[in-house]
């Protein structure tokens, strides 16, 4: 290994145990200005070592893909509670009894939100569903007739009397709301038997893995300020800048505020936006169920690019069952929604706390479906911010040795031979 200064000259030299001629072939340290250190990696393990050891962890990691992304989340848990854990063993709390506390509190608080949130939801989706149940089956005035029937002759009369005759829709509009309730509803049903047993399957499986994440979280809480200490002693931070773990756990602070405040502004904005459209009559019943599409809104808005899409559906799938020129409004509506967020929100909001490249994010978002699907998708954002700190705190500390171009040495060919002394003479 070779010593080398930066700022105050250069020197190099075998360290002592070192052999003379090797030094090159070895790893070197770089004395950079503010005194701290820097490892340069030699070039026969940028062209050997680097390589092998990136194909040897993609072999590995797509074997045991499970449980790696089980791993990823526990960390990312672990580092989210820490800050906690460490504020509360500040007032003398022991380490194992403050990491029951911050769990306890975050499994209570959780519950109780969703509880809240279920009560808000099942309460409103009941009366939804009765409403669009009434619009479909009950009959009412001369002839009698559903809600449904009266708005297909309306759309019909309104066809006919702007030029549109030829597109007939009763027949087939009526033959649909007619066998709705019968073979579509049992052909409905077995499906959603079919749908419910494949997810008690997934809800089992899901609870496994998640009290497998919790004790592996748990565990590296217990663990976490030895691995700080280790960590501190083999990558000392340079003055006054933050330990890894602290700055690990800041970026995925800043990312959970971000994502917080993005789904609470564009949740919030749907729900206004269809009360607004319901006072004024036109979404009939949208002041009523607006807390609950918009609570929805803001759920989906935790999945990124598909969350928006995702949380239109419900209040599209109501406004058709209500009125379908109320379908127009609640399109208009989300496309607005989805305007600003993608040019005003977005960008000012998770731009600063990612600090990335908007095509890395979207790569980042890309592989984690393509990887995991959906979960992926969930864990792409926060470990592309864990990653950006690790890249810039080993950028500081390691550097890759550079090639040297060796200039050609010019070569003299003769290409014909030189005549011999008096050559040109004789004869």
């Amino acid at each position: 290994m070779t010593v080398e200064g930066e700022g105050s000259g250069f020197r190099e030299g075998p360290v002592p145990g070192g052999e003379a001629g090797a030094a090159g072939a070895r790893c070197s340290i770089v004395f950079v200005a503010d005194g701290a250190l820097k490892m340069v990696i030699p070039r026969w393990v940028q062209l050997v070592g680097l390589p092998l050891i990136i194909v040897g962890l993609w072999i590995v990691a797509g074997a045991v893909r499970h449980v790696v992304f089980l791993f990823l989340v526990s960390a990312l848990i672990a580092l989210f509670l820490n800050p906690l854990v460490r504020v509360l063993g500040r007032v003398w709390i022991p380490r194992g009894l403050a990491v029951a506390i911050v769990y306890l509190s975050f499994a209570v608080a959780v519950a109780l939100a969703g509880i809240a949130l279920a009560t808000v939801v099942v309460n409103q989706t009941r009366s939804a569903s009765n409403r669009v149940d009434a619009y479909f089956t009950n009959a009412h005035g001369r002839p009698p007739q559903t809600n449904a029937e009266r708005d297909v002759d309306r759309l019909q009369l309104w066809l006919d009397h702007h030029g549109l005759k030829r597109v007939k829709i009763r027949t087939q509009a009526r033959n649909f709301l007619n066998n709705f309730g019968t073979k579509d509803a049992q052909k409905y049903t077995s499906k959603a038997i079919t749908w419910a047993e494949g997810a008690a399957i997934s809800i089992v499986s899901l609870l496994f893995s998640t009290v497998l994440i919790v004790v592996v979280s748990i565990y590296m809480l217990l663990d976490m300020p030895k691995l700080s200490r280790t960590l501190d002693r083999r990558f000392p931070p340079r003055p006054g800048s933050r330990p890894l773990l602290r700055r690990l756990e800041h970026a995925l602070v800043a990312y959970l505020k971000g994502q917080a405040l993005l789904s609470a502004i564009i949740g919030t904005s749907a729900g206004v936006g269809l009360w607004l459209l319901g006072i004024t009559g036109l979404l009939p019943g949208g002041e009523t169920y607006a807390v609950m599409f918009g609570a929805f809104v803001a759920f989906t808005e935790l999945i990124p690019y598909l969350g928006p899409w995702l949380g239109a559906i419900p209040p599209l799938v109501y406004a058709l069952a209500v009125h379908p020129i109320s379908a127009i409004w609640v399109t208009l509506l989300f496309l607005f929604i989805h305007q600003v967020e993608g040019h005003v929100v977005v960008p000012n909001v998770m731009g600063s706390a990612l600090r990335l490249h908007p095509l890395l994010v979207m790569f980042g978002l890309l592989a984690g479906g393509e990887i995991y699907g959906l979960p992926g998708i969930f864990v792409a954002l926060p470990l592309l911010a864990v990653l950006r700190e690790l890249w810039e705190f080993f950028a500081e500390r390691v550097t890759l040795e550079k090639w040297d171009v060796v200039d050609p040495v010019p070569v003299e060919v003769e290409l014909e031979p030189r005549a011999a002394p008096g050559a040109l003479g004789s004869g």
